[in-house]
């Protein structure tokens, strides 16, 4: 046998009974097949036995080959999904306007469908737009969701402000607004610190209470009269009593949610004013605007319908300072339609961080033209269409008489008597100001 012939043999050999051992030197016996198999041994070495271990080797290594391929397949297709879901995920706010019209409020009601809400379709527009998870919309604690101030059932806003964690998707307004009604639309967005809190960071918040002015009509004059003009020294009166919130006082009477020794009654009023009146659509409007470091429930409803009461003739000037006594005091609720948060303040956090290179200052100078937009588009129509056909005010105005001013709520009920539920205010809306 010539030499080639013999290292054809070897490497045949050598193949059909395995790798080379050096300290034992070459397999010179393979083991012979599994009983019950159904092949009989075959020599080694043979020609077929060659044959049939090329043929389960190929077919090995055509299996592990496709396994290999499948898995490499799949990892390439996770490894996508992975890198589509690893867009950048950062803290940001988002500026809000909405009609409240039609609304149990802003904050959402988890596992309640039945009362709807300003933040149902806020969050469902965030899911569809892709700019959070869907477990996110589901619990909104994983996206870090808070709102500036929680509106009540029928309250706008024209400055409401949210913070919460987003993926930064491109054309993230756009894609946010396609997918909310006319009546909500987010106006501007700002990527803020980590740890930001749109509720425990805002200093103070501005609302307006839009109302027709025949609201300060005397009693004696009809209630209902859309040809009333507010005269000048109406006003005067008007402002000089609005000005009596201004500074720390115990509103315990503005709510019905705090005792008169509760420390968290006690709120701070930087301004309270009302602007010169306007004529829309032949009636006279004016716009009430006050700004607090922050409200408690129905507080402000309370502070508007208390002053009307007085300046139509109902209720003496001296009710204001009944009111800062701990003795409960029958304070009536102003209608909720013409409420309308029109602004939330950052100074402590924009002296800090707006001008340090990376943050930019909240304060939405930019938008001011969006927002001014808004209002007179949807918040001031829905305002006065609803009066006239509704009539809340003129309703409203007709309950005033069945108030008790001259007396506080214990004595009127008498020593020893337990306050009525009517008196104390309290209609289970459980929004907030």
């Amino acid at each position: 046998m010539g030499l080639p012939s013999l290292r054809a043999a070897a490497w045949a050999l050598r193949r059909a009974c395995g790798p080379w051992t050096p300290r034992l030197g070459p397999r010179l016996l393979c083991l012979p097949p599994m009983a019950g198999n159904g092949e009989a041994p075959v020599p080694v070495g043979t020609q077929q036995e060659q044959d049939r271990k090329g043929r389960r080797g190929w077919q090995g290594t055509a299996r592990i080959w496709e396994e290999t391929e499948q898995q490499a397949k799949k990892l390439k297709s996770s490894e996508d999904g992975e890198q589509h879901r690893k867009l950048p995920k950062r803290k940001v706010v988002l500026l809000v306007a909405y009609s409240g019209k039609g609304y149990h409020g802003m904050q959402r009601n988890v596992g309640s469908s039945k009362f709807k809400t300003i933040e149902d379709d806020l969050v469902s527009a965030l899911v569809r737009s892709g700019c959070i998870p869907e477990n996110h919309g589901e619990d909104m604690r994983k996206m870090s969701f808070q709102r500036c101030a929680r509106t009540d059932k029928g309250v706008s806003a024209a400055g409401q402000v949210v913070s919460l964690k987003v993926w930064l998707i491109d054309d993230l307004l756009e894609k946010i607004n396609s997918h909310l009604p006319s009546h909500i639309r987010i106006l501007g967005l700002k990527r803020v610190t980590g740890g930001f809190n749109s509720k425990n960071k805002c200093d103070a918040r501005t609302y307006f209470y839009m109302l027709p002015t025949f609201a300060f009509a005397h009693k004696d004059h009809d209630a209902q009269d859309e040809t009333y003009r507010l005269q000048a020294e109406t006003l005067g009166r008007v402002n000089r009593l609005l000005a009596c919130y201004r500074g720390t006082h115990n509103f315990h009477n503005f709510t019905s949610q705090k005792g008169p020794r509760e420390p968290s009654a006690r709120r701070y009023i930087l301004d309270m004013f009302c602007e010169e009146p306007f004529v829309r659509e032949g009636m006279e409007f004016a716009v009430i605007k006050v700004k607090g470091q922050s409200f408690m429930t129905h507080q402000i409803r309370k502070m508007v319908g208390l002053v009307v009461a007085i300046v139509k003739g109902y209720a003496p000037e001296s009710v204001l300072e009944r009111c800062w006594g701990e003795a409960k005091v029958d304070v009536p609720k102003a209608p909720g339609l013409g409420l309308v948060l029109e602004r939330v303040h950052f100074e402590k956090y924009n002296q800090r961080f707006g001008h340090d290179g990376l943050h930019e200052p909240l304060d939405w100078a930019r938008e001011e033209a969006e927002v001014a937009a808004f209002k007179e588009q949807h918040i001031y129509p829905t305002i006065i269409s609803t009066e006239r056909h509704e009539r809340s005010m003129a309703q409203w105005l007709s309950t005033l008489p069945v108030h008790d001013f001259s007396a506080t709520a214990h004595a009127a009920a008498g020593p020893g008597t337990k306050v009525p539920r009517a008196l104390e205010g309290s209609d289970g809306d459980g929004g907030s100001d």
